[in-house]
């Protein structure tokens, strides 16, 4: 039996490893990094529920329009103080007879139900529901501008890694290749042939080389938390992801770039609708220049029981219906200085809507600079890396030979390593100047 439950752990354990292995070995595409990282982002969150509450906000404007209900159920008591002269009083006119109050009337007890139904409001509550519209289509532009900042953001964290493994992999080949050197350096060394400053300047070297290898591995895994950051996933999470760092020609030109992002930025659209906002807040303004009607309907039960119960020669109820005009025609020029800032909030939404065009034109054009200049470095670092391996390969041979010294080599390394690192990192510059410049002309995400 015991051998029997040995067995079958042990298959479990293997089954749970090789499942745990086929996770880790999973390849992100860029694609699938920037769908998890659109399901899990929690400013995507906020900006849905901040649609969601404008949505409500418009259907509470819509509401205004229709009648309002409202009741009310009043208790009165009068001392007797009250009651008493009220017995003796008298109207004015000689034609009336002296009014008498029953004890009975010390408690009074009024129920109403009133029906409210604006007819003119000088266009205020159509200008508010059209308003609230206005606020719906600003949260959903608001939407779209945290998806594409959320997809650039995806985009450089992924290009990062790659970079940062790229340079890993080069500080991984500057130690391989000081190791070989200083076993060169170090039989040379034991016999004769070389000084003990030659050999320890290589050490040195390799000791160098080795702490910018871990240095390297270090960033590795920072920019790996980012990624995992804005994916939502655990920091320590193992992320495999798909190489895509390669130079692909990209044949825009500027004037077109600077089109499109007036098109398609949605910063240019939400101010848009600011500046509409403003324009519908002016006529809301204005709107206090006229009377308000209003249809009032009205019924009331007034009686000396808490139930409302009356005798029967006695009638409690009574109803009434009210058209009720409104004009407040006079304060101080209240309305007027209203509209006044209404109308200067406008002209500041129309201000900031040019400087918002202005700041985009800019950063269209820093993007597509970044974009060329990327491309020239990227020719440039591809043939400095060729002639960079070709020198260190030629220095080696000769010290190899004693017709060159170990420091021409060292040199020829730094060169070779330097040349690699700007090789990728011109490569990486290209990809995340591309995802700017399509951030910047507002495409991009298609999803």
């Amino acid at each position: 039996m015991t051998r029997r439950i040995s067995i079958f752990l042990g298959i479990l354990f293997i089954m749970l490893l090789g499942s745990s292995n086929i996770l880790a070995s999973e390849v992100l595409t860029l694609e699938e990094s920037i769908k998890i990282a659109l399901e899990n982002s929690l400013s995507i969150y906020s900006a849905k529920e901040e649609i969601k509450a404008k949505e409500f906000e418009e259907l509470s404007t819509k509401a205004d329009f229709f009648p309002k209900l409202s009741t009310s159920y009043t208790y009165t008591h009068l001392d007797n103080d009250t009651v008493n002269n009220a017995k003796y009083t008298t109207y004015p006119y000689p034609s009336f007879s002296p009014r008498e109050v029953s004890p009975l009337d010390t408690n009074s007890y009024q129920f109403n139900i009133t029906a409210t139904q604006p007819l003119f409001t000088g266009w205020r509550l159509t200008i508010s529901r059209e308003i609230a519209s206005l606020g719906v289509d600003t949260a959903k532009i608001q939407k779209e501008t945290a998806i594409q900042d959320l997809v650039l953001n995806v985009k450089a964290a992924y290009f990062g890694i790659l970079k940062a493994e790229k340079l890993e992999k080069v500080a991984k080949q500057e130690v391989e290749q000081l190791e070989a050197n200083l076993g060169v350096s170090q039989a040379f060394y034991d016999e004769g042939i070389i000084a003990k400053n030659d050999l320890l300047q290589t050490e040195v070297q390799m000791a160098q080389a080795r702490q910018n290898l871990i240095k390297a591995t270090n960033g590795v895994e920072i920019v790996k938390s980012l990624f995992n950051k804005l994916l939502r996933r655990g920091l320590n999470q193992g992320v495999n992801i798909k190489d895509i760092l390669d130079y692909y020609p990209i044949k825009v030109l500027l004037d077109q770039c600077m089109e499109k992002a007036k098109q398609n930025r949605p910063e240019i659209k939400e101010v848009s609708l600011n500046v509409m906002a403003a324009e519908k807040a002016v006529d809301l303004n204005k709107s206090s220049y006229y009377p308000y009607v209003t249809l009032i309907g009205n019924y009331q039960r007034e009686t000396d029981d808490i139930l409302l119960d009356s005798a029967p020669e006695k009638d409690p109820d009574n109803w009434t219906i009210q058209l009720k005009g409104e004009w407040i025609f006079w304060e101080w020029r209240k309305k007027r200085h209203d509209v006044a800032a209404a109308r200067a909030k406008l002209a500041k939404a129309n201000y900031i809507l040019k400087e918002i065009k202005d700041n985009i034109q800019l950063e269209v054009k820093e993007a597509y600079l970044s974009l060329r200049e990327a491309e020239k470095n990227i020719q440039v670092a591809k043939k400095a890396v060729a002639q960079a391996e070709e020198n260190f390969r030629m220095n080696e041979e000769r010290y190899k030979q004693q017709v060159a010294t170990s420091t021409d080599v060292l040199d020829a390394l730094t060169l070779l390593t330097q040349a690699r690192t700007n090789y990728f990192n011109a490569l990486s510059e290209h990809n995340i100047a591309w995802a700017r410049l399509e951030r910047a002309m507002g495409i991009g995400y298609n999803g």
